[in-house]
Parts: structure tokens; sequence; C-alpha cells
């Protein structure tokens, strides 16, 4: 039998050379990096043109980077915002017709004033409502126009009163039940309400059509001063409505006035004030000092003698 090799199976210099390289260089790797790193510690700044260049060359896609997050942000929140313009929209289009109406009427109570500017003791006392309820429903076909209130004579509503939305006026109570209410709204076709332009005094009638629409006719026949867009607020003649409140606004030129559509739409309001009838109060005027008594015509000389001179016969 022959004696075992001493070789070892699968021996090869080029092996071990190998191996005993990668020896030497992971050994040579590690003390640089501790050379490096001793030498960051003490002079920190010495790395700073290295850093810089590892900046310069990371920087590029950095940006790449940024581009493509802010144009997802972008992109999201233009999908977010153009599902949320239409609700926006409509809530600032309401705001502006509410502002548009408060408008109007500031400058409907600043023309009274003006004119009531010089007359002495006149109050107005602001109504408190009387109660405020929900419109049930309203007539849609006939060519009356009426809505039902929920409210009646039990909430202390009575017939004649006016009923008023957040924008203006929805029309007066015309019967009453315990717990509801009949109201004729301004587009009834028997509908009358006095009126005048808001920023000035042009006075003039509103009536009912039984469509939707007022027409406006001018009591002072003439050049027709009215203009699209002008806005018609009670003015306070016959009762029922206090001077000032919203009504309608200009939508057509007519010779004798012009047709205007409601400020208050009734299918587009839920709740309504019921307000009682106004009755503008005066104040009572200042009583003028009550006169002092006039003191008693002294006796005269003579008469004093006469009077002397009888007695002295007595």
């Amino acid at each position: 039998m022959a004696p075992p090799s001493s070789r070892r199976a699968g021996f090869s210099k080029k092996a071990q050379f190998s191996l005993f390289t990668g020896y030497l260089l992971a050994g040579a790797a590690a003390l640089l990096g501790a050379g490096l790193l001793a030498l960051s510690l003490w002079q920190p700044a010495a790395f700073a043109p290295l850093r810089g260049l590892a900046s310069d060359v990371v920087t590029p896609a950095g940006t790449g980077t940024a581009m493509v997050r802010q144009g997802s942000q972008g992109i999201f929140a233009g999908l977010i915002g153009y599902f949320n313009a239409g609700s926006q929209n409509a809530e600032l289009r309401r705001e502006n017709e509410i502002a548009r109406i408060r408008l109007a009427e500031a400058e409907a109570v600043k023309a009274e004033n003006l004119r009531l500017k010089g007359l002495l003791a006149l109050r107005e006392a602001e109504s408190k409502p009387v109660a405020t309820a929900r419109l049930v429903g309203s007539t849609a076909t006939s060519g009356r126009r009426h809505a039902y209130l929920g409210a009646g004579s039990m909430n202390g509503v009575k017939p004649g009163m006016p009923v008023l939305s957040e924008r203006g006026v929805i029309g007066r109570v015309l019967e009453t039940g315990r717990f509801s209410s009949r109201v004729l709204l301004l587009t009834d076709g028997e509908s009358v309400l006095p009126v005048r332009r808001a920023k000035d005094n042009v006075i003039a009638f509103a009536e009912g059509r039984g469509d939707g629409l007022l027409r406006i006719r001018l009591v002072n026949l003439g050049v027709n001063p009215l203009k699209v867009g002008d806005m018609m607020v009670t003015s306070g003649a016959g009762g029922y409505y206090r001077p000032g409140i919203a009504v309608a606004i200009i939508a057509k030129i007519t010779p004798d006035g012009g047709i205007a559509r409601l400020v208050a739409e009734p299918a587009a309001t839920n709740f309504v004030s019921v307000l009682p009838v106004h009755v503008a109060e005066a104040v009572t005027e200042l009583e003028a000092p009550a006169a002092a008594p006039s003191p008693k015509p002294s006796a005269s000389p003579s008469s004093e003698a006469s009077s002397g001179g009888a007695a002295a016969e007595e």
C-alpha cells in the first residue's frame, strides 16, 4: 500500500497569495480609516473640499427629487382644490349676495337719516321678532303665491304681520291657525308693497306678477331714473313693514318702472322671522316750560287814594 501524500487536496499557491493579499488590503483599509477618523477629529475642516465635492455630485439628484416631490404635491393640491372649488364658489357667491343686501340696506338707512335730519323728536323702536319658524310649504303651480308657516296664533302670530328672512322681505301673514299660518308672498298677484330705491328717494310700488318676479311701478311718471341692478327697499309707507328692508333688485327696465327679482327667494328659505306690524313711534315733544303765573296787578296810587278816602268817609 502506497504511503499517503503529504500534499493537501486543492492546494494552490495562487489562492494562498490571494487570501494573504485580501488580509493585507483589509488591514491597510482599517489603518487608513483609523487615520482619516483621527484626522477628522483633529482637523474637521480638512475634509471640507471632499464634502463639497460629494455635495456637488449629489445635488442634481436631490434637485430632481425635490422637483418631483413638489410637482406631486401641486398635483394633489390642484385635485383637492378642483373638487372643493364648487362648494367654495357657492359659499363665496352667497356671502357676496348677503354683503350686497346689507350694503343696500345701509344705504337705505343713510338716506332715511338724511330725510329725517332736522326733524325733532322722531324715533323708531326696533321690533323684536314675535316668532321664528320654518316655511313648511308653498304653492308652486297655482296662480296665487302663498306659503305656509309653522307658527300660529298660539305663538303670537296675527294677520298682517310681516315675514322676513335673513335676506329680506318674504311677505306678510294672511291667515292664522292655532299652530300654522298662511303667508301672502310678495310675488302674489294681490300683493302691493310701497318701495323706494335704496340710494335715494325714488318712490314706487312693487306688485306681484304671480311668476316669481315683481313689477316696479313708479309713482312719479316721466323720465325713468331706475337702472338695472338698483336695490329696492321698503319705504315704510302704509304700515306693515319698517323702512329700509331689502325687497328686490331691478333686472329689466320698463317705461313705467322695471321688472325686479326677489332678494329673498321663498324656495331657498328655511327659517323666517315674524315681526309685529310696524308703527312709527314718535317721541313726545318736549313740553315748553309752564309759563309762570303773571303777578296780580298792583293797585294804582289813585285807586289806593280813593279807597283810603272812602274809608275815611265811612
